[in-house]
């Protein structure tokens, strides 16, 4: 059975964001902070954890932020998180479910064991997180939570059987929430980013990839950490105040066109 929260010591929103530790997590906690919110930061790897709130600390020292390591994928960890965060902040406003994991092989080549343990992070980490957070704002009769879901749940592509899927279920548990909860004063919504320049990217993206993603997003170029984070932030936002059961492509228009976009470019161009 749940605690009894704690009255809020304090009239400041508080955002819990995980997978906080790098790339698009850290910039939706840098927005947060940005927007005088206290910002919770959960993350499986503690070490790195500990890095990224250090340096929160010292480029937003007047702000609240509480990091907690944490695997989503584990009950018992997502749990006593909650309750930390309820006994220490009472209260939490917005949820943003970051916290993901890849891998790229044909899918004849994955394994159970690799296909359960991307489903147990990125997707039974959002169901996980959004019961015990969600539980609260439900409680409040306020709240926004906002998945980040992918380009790759939007469409088919290759190798990514399990992350792609992963994806796809994260976008439909966002609209199984956003009915039940739309009534209760939670909204929820995913966004749904294509290429982003991530330390991750940089690493597994060749230059031929990279050429061949340009040429695939109208835009011509991948999307930013911030551009997400901006994203998920007005999502969270009043000004998103009657936006509930929504899959944002933040793609560069990745998502609306067809085939022949390269050529159509250079015929254009020449």
């Amino acid at each position: 059975m749940n605690p009894t929260p704690t009255p809020p010591s304090s009239s400041t929103p508080v955002a819990v964001v995980t997978g906080a530790a790098r790339g698009i997590g850290l910039a939706i906690c840098r927005w947060f902070l940005a927007q005088d919110h206290q910002v919770v930061m959960l993350d499986m790897n503690g070490p790195e954890l500990a890095q990224a709130h250090h340096a929160l600390a010292q480029d937003f020292p007047s702000s609240t932020t509480l990091a907690i390591p944490t695997d989503v994928s584990s009950p018992d960890q997502v749990s006593r998180a909650h309750e930390r965060v309820m006994h220490e902040l009472g209260r939490v406003d917005a949820l943003v479910n970051n916290a993901g994991v890849a891998s790229f092989a044909p899918a004849l080549d994955t394994s159970f064991e690799e296909w359960r343990r991307i489903m147990a992070v990125n997707l039974d980490g959002v169901f996980l997180c959004s019961q015990a957070f969600g539980r609260s704002m439900v409680q409040q009769r306020r709240g926004a939570v906002v998945n980040i879901a992918s380009i790759s749940g939007m469409r088919a592509s290759l190798l990514r059987v399990a992350y792609g899927t992963s994806k796809a279920a994260v976008m439909h548990l966002t609209r199984q929430h956003a009915a039940e909860w739309g009534a209760l004063g939670v909204r929820v919504n995913a966004i749904c980013p294509g290429p982003v320049e991530t330390a991750m990217a940089k690493q597994v993206h060749s230059a031929a990839i990279r050429r061949d993603y340009h040429d695939a997003i109208p835009l011509g170029r991948y999307g930013t950490e911030e551009e997400m984070a901006q994203a998920v932030g007005f999502l969270c936002s009043e000004q998103a105040s009657f936006i509930n059961g929504q899959c944002l492509g933040v793609d560069g228009g990745f998502d609306a066109i067809g085939i022949g976009l390269p050529t159509f470019r250079q015929s254009l161009a020449g």
